[in-house]
């Protein structure tokens, strides 16, 4: 899977204003003192690394969605690249109302919060999907390190049946506490080395970490959908291909796999609590629960393929939380104005 990386347009325009931050950079440019590639180096940049929620994904035959993982870009809650037409008012699209800015895109479908050596599974494989760790070595290798990370990744980790043994079925409370502590170890792993550099940064960063989607209201419209499906067998196609990847999505998983959300939430949290005591007077660090809070009720906001990724309203939800939670990192990095 392609990282993508995408910049305004418009963007020369707008830095040619002499009332925007960028206009002396714009003026060394038209002098020949830097090139158009130093120039967009200057701009802001915010990266987003996650899993296929932050993508345009969608599940249905085998062949259709290794395509489609190859393909698609942009449509999401957080990038738009003006090619899909999908009608996202995404986070990408609000941002550019304050600053042009370069956006970069990690996330993958089928990514994971990875643990050392972990071997990938065949299909994950051959998607060619980037887990946590990959992602964090992509930006770490970047020329230009992020001005602001946007983290939102963990929601195949919750897969709580994946790999359970028989009888920890039926008494998985143990199972469900090893999940989340192991989920908290992996992730605050790889927080680390983004964080790492912003001792060394001369310049202010931000890095927010979403917790996962409220299931608990997501399942409502799946059940919505699933209750649709069963008076009209033409409506989601691929309802149940979801529990080839995503076993725990069974009716029957699916107080459980609730619970290892949340519980994955509060590992999540108390971890950028635990950070936050540590000296990093460069960075703005914090947990976000606006993907966590975000109402997923309604059987119109899953796609109307799988019953199981974000329609384009669904998107468009998710967009409304996660930039309302962006407000102080923005805030901090001085690409908005304080109330």
């Amino acid at each position: 899977m392609r990282s993508v990386r995408t910049v305004p347009a418009n963007f020369l325009e707008r830095i040619a204003d002499p009332a925007s931050r960028f206009h002396r950079d714009y003026l060394c440019y038209r002098r020949g003192e830097i090139s158009r590639g130093e120039l967009v180096s200057r701009l802001p940049h915010v990266a987003m690394l996650g899993d296929s929620v932050c993508t345009s994904i969608y599940i249905s035959s085998a062949l259709g969605t290794f395509w489609r993982s190859r393909r698609r870009r942009g449509g999401n809650w957080f990038l738009d690249t003006g090619k899909s037409g999908a009608g996202v008012r995404s986070v990408s699209k609000r941002l550019e109302n304050y600053t042009p800015f370069v956006a970069l895109e990690y996330a993958g479908v089928g990514a994971m919060v990875d643990q050392p050596g972990e071997r990938q599974n065949v299909f994950r494989r051959l998607l060619g999907t980037r887990d946590f760790s990959g992602q964090v070595a992509e930006v770490l290798g970047a020329s230009r390190f992020p001005d602001l990370i946007l983290i939102s990744i963990g929601h195949n980790n919750v897969d709580w049946v994946w790999r359970c043994p028989a009888n920890e079925i039926d008494q998985p409370d143990e199972r469900l506490r090893r999940q989340s502590s192991v989920f908290r170890d992996n992730f605050e792993r790889q927080l680390r080395r983004l964080v790492e550099p912003a001792r060394t940064q001369g310049h202010r960063m931000a890095i927010v970490v979403y917790g996962l989607v409220n299931f608990a209201a997501y399942f409502e419209g799946r059940e919505e959908a699933e209750r649709r499906r069963a008076e009209d067998p033409r409506l989601y196609p691929h309802l149940e291909t979801t529990y080839k990847y995503f076993q725990s999505f069974r009716p029957v998983y699916r107080r459980n796999l609730v619970r290892l959300a949340e519980m994955a939430n509060d590992e999540l949290r108390q971890m950028v609590e635990t950070l936050n005591r540590e000296d990093h007077p460069n960075l703005d660090l914090r947990y976000s629960d606006a993907l966590a809070t975000a109402e997923l009720r309604r059987a119109e906001l899953l796609h109307a393929v799988d019953g199981w990724h974000p329609s384009v309203e669904g998107h468009n939800i998710l967009a409304d939380a996660a930039f309302a939670g962006l407000k102080p990192s923005l805030e901090f990095l001085g690409l908005i104005e304080s109330d």
